[in-house]
């Protein structure tokens, strides 16, 4: 996620990546590939450097699937809610009345 935070802003290489996190530059590698394996990132090269950048068609599709995702889970949680408030006692709690002792 910081890699991704970092990306928002601008192509930036892996070393600055690095530089920026508590974490090893393979690791930055590593990380960078699974999100351009999953079509989040690009990367161009500029001279010895490799620069990587989001790829807004990939973060199109990521958001387009968390909205679809928002919208079943909501809709179900509507249909649970109204399922439920279809019931006799309407959210009413039972009450328990004491006896009383002798």
């Amino acid at each position: 996620m910081a890699i991704f935070q970092k990306l928002f802003a601008g192509p930036i290489a892996v070393n600055e990546l690095a530089r920026m996190l508590p974490v090893t530059r393979p690791a930055v590698s590593q990380h960078l590939k699974v999100l351009k394996d999953v079509g989040l990132v690009t990367d161009t090269k500029t001279g010895t450097r490799r620069l990587y950048q989001l790829d807004p068609e990939g973060v199109a599709r990521l958001r387009a699937h968390f909205d679809q995702m928002w919208t079943r889970a909501l809709g179900a949680f509507q249909q649970a809610a109204e399922k439920d408030s279809g019931g006799g006692r309407h959210g009413k709690t039972s009450r328990r009345t004491r006896s009383k002792s002798v």
